[in-house]
């Protein structure tokens, strides 16, 4: 996190303040600083906190109480580095102090840990491309090749319909492998990568994602979104002759659901 925060921290600032301006809103730098000091006395000597324990805290201290606001300050506690995730608390989020919960933050020159995350990206992501690895990244087009050539020893490149892929020696693709599987909203495989064509076809990109960004769950055969998912719900697909069986699909979700409850 030391290394990688700064990449961010201040394009979240920025995203932030751009999000404000939009609703007409603005939050001054020393209301910020005295959030960030309620928090840490929140959170301080705290393993892991659950966020609705910690707003209504931050709210006896007399922090504004209404919940989008309060959800803004948590996001610049999270772009100044005060907090970072905690433990799940029964697969609920919870917030710990980032020197309490990582005390040793490892740093980087800025071009190092460009090619850091490069090389984490493209382990996890292969096959990908200079365009997927700026969208994810957020950062520059120039500052995202330097750090594609400084990391090419361990990269494989691969020209494909007119795009170059690149594909790292450690990442765990090894052949294709059919199955049905049940995507969350927001999945890496989806929003991991800019051009998403290679996973479903134009006209069903209002089943996929709304206009403003809003994912859906979906189901993935054999690479490809066919259809919608919901846990209380039958599923819909998008096509008659694309309904693959789903059933092994939702108890492997039950399981997981029911693992530690």
């Amino acid at each position: 996190m030391g290394w990688m925060l700064p990449l961010c921290a201040e394009r979240n600032k920025v995203s932030i303040r751009g999000y404000l301006a939009y609703h007409g809103r603005r939050i001054e730098e020393r209301e910020y600083e005295r959030a960030n000091r309620l928090i840490c006395d929140a959170l301080s000597g705290e393993k892991s906190v659950r966020k609705e324990i910690l707003l209504a805290r931050l709210a006896e201290c007399g922090l504004e109480d209404d919940a989008h606001t309060m959800s803004i300050y948590l996001r610049r506690a999270e772009a100044d580095g005060i907090i970072c995730s905690g433990e799940l608390d029964r697969r609920q989020n919870t917030y710990a102090l980032v020197e309490e919960r990582i005390p040793r933050l490892r740093e980087l020159r800025r071009d190092e840990a460009i090619a850091e995350l490069a090389r984490r990206y493209f382990r996890s992501h292969s096959p990908a491309t200079l365009e997927d690895f700026v969208w994810w990244s957020n950062l520059g087009v120039g500052e995202c090749r330097a750090a594609i050539e400084s990391v090419c020893s361990e990269l494989i490149s691969e020209s494909y319909a007119g795009e170059t892929y690149f594909i790292h020696r450690d990442c765990r693709v090894r052949g294709y492998r059919r199955q049905t599987i049940l995507l969350p909203s927001y999945d890496e495989y989806l929003i991991g990568y800019k051009s998403r064509h290679h996973a479903f076809e134009e006209e069903f990109r209002h089943r996929i994602h709304s206009s403003n960004g809003l994912f859906y769950p979906v189901i993935l055969h054999d690479g490809q979104v066919v259809g919608n998912w919901h846990p209380t719900r039958e599923p819909s697909f998008f096509r008659n002759e694309m309904q693959p069986d789903v059933a092994d699909a939702f108890l492997r979700y039950r399981q997981f659901w029911d693992s530690d409850r």
